[in-house]
């Protein structure tokens, strides 16, 4: 039992990046068992030694009862849920070398935030697709506005869990929720991950007004037609529109559009200063996820021909090498309409 009186789970988390060593402890802190998988292993050795992840997580205590590994086998066998932290760009592969050591019994909650490159499945559908033993009602999918950081510090956190499995989204929502940080459920999958995809990449978008210099009504400008951007992607793939009103949708957009702790708003703001996108990649640790996002956002708008226009200009900036003051230009000179889409 934890302090709650709970059942203490027996949790995996497979990704030590600082959202998913933020989310472990807070697991650990609820007294659940929680085992971290890290790919590098000094990070391992300095939660072992220091109870700290110094290189994603730094100056925050992680609790004694999270144990760090650097091989995946026993963060995952045995495990009753299993939480994937890992980025979209490496979350195929990682997935692939779990799928033996995985029960089609486990819950599997995905936090990782993308769309795979390619394929243009969004993590929970790369997920079935590797492990289709796996029933789609044992998938979850974690989302919403939340800076590793301040979750970590117990700062006041509101997210969504969605699964097409009520009883599932329930189980997880009551594994996470603790007085700092309130998990309210969902039963739309697609409109959660998409939600926590776009918006990276319109949070690059958001940091390239910034780093221009531009003003506080540019910024509203491009949070708002951010969203219909996402909206209108999200009806044509069956989403509800609702979704976009909410914790992983406006809730989101807004935190990472705006916040100094968003890695995506940073990337966007050095490349509105001057840099190149190689440049600011390579002093970077952390992964920006809007960086490989916009490509698959790109390609997969393109396919089913639905119009995102900031999310095509943040593409060909970053792929094109387009200035970003003529992206503005063509974003602002564009045909004349009217604003609400008739769907």
């Amino acid at each position: 039992m934890n302090e709650n009186g709970e059942n203490s789970t027996r949790i995996g988390v497979v990704g030590a990046g600082s959202w998913g060593t933020a989310l472990a402890s807070l697991l650990a802190e609820k007294n659940h068992s929680v085992d971290l998988w890290a790919y590098e292993e000094e990070v391992c050795q300095q939660i072992r030694t220091q109870r700290e992840n110094t290189v994603f997580l730094p100056g925050i205590r992680l609790p004694p009862n999270l144990s760090a590994h650097s091989e995946l086998e026993p963060v995952v066998s045995g495990k009753e849920l299993i939480l994937l932290v890992v980025p979209s760009h490496v979350y195929r592969q990682t997935v692939q070398r779990m799928t033996r050591l995985l029960s089609a019994e486990t819950l599997l909650v995905t936090a990782s935030k993308g769309i795979e490159n390619g394929t243009h499945l969004t993590m929970s559908r790369v997920l079935r697709d590797i492990f289709p033993e796996c029933p789609e009602s044992r998938i979850a999918v974690l989302s919403g506005p939340s800076f590793a950081k301040e979750v970590a510090a117990r700062v006041p956190t509101a997210v969504t869990v969605a699964s097409s499995e009520p009883d599932t989204a329930i189980r997880v929502q009551k594994v996470f929720a603790t007085p700092y940080f309130r998990v309210y459920t969902s039963d739309d999958l697609v409109g959660v991950e998409l939600g926590g995809a776009v918006k990276n990449v319109v949070a690059i978008a958001a940091g390239i007004i910034d780093g221009l210099g531009l003003g506080l009504n540019t910024r509203a400008a491009l949070i708002t037609r951010g969203l219909t951007e996402l909206r209108r992607l999200g009806l044509h793939l069956g989403a509800n529109p609702r979704t976009f009103t909410g914790l992983a949708g406006l809730g989101d957009l807004i935190l990472t559009c705006t916040g100094t702790l968003s890695r995506n708003h940073t990337v966007g703001f050095q490349i509105g200063q001057g840099m190149t996108l190689k440049d600011i990649l390579s002093r970077m640790r952390m992964v920006a996820e809007g960086v490989e996002t916009a490509r698959s956002v790109y390609d997969l708008s393109r396919k089913v021909q639905v119009e995102m226009p900031i999310c095509w200009a943040v593409y060909q900036i970053l792929y094109e090498e387009m200035p970003p003051s003529e992206a503005l230009h063509r974003l602002m000179t564009r045909d004349l309409k009217q604003e609400l889409d008739e769907y």
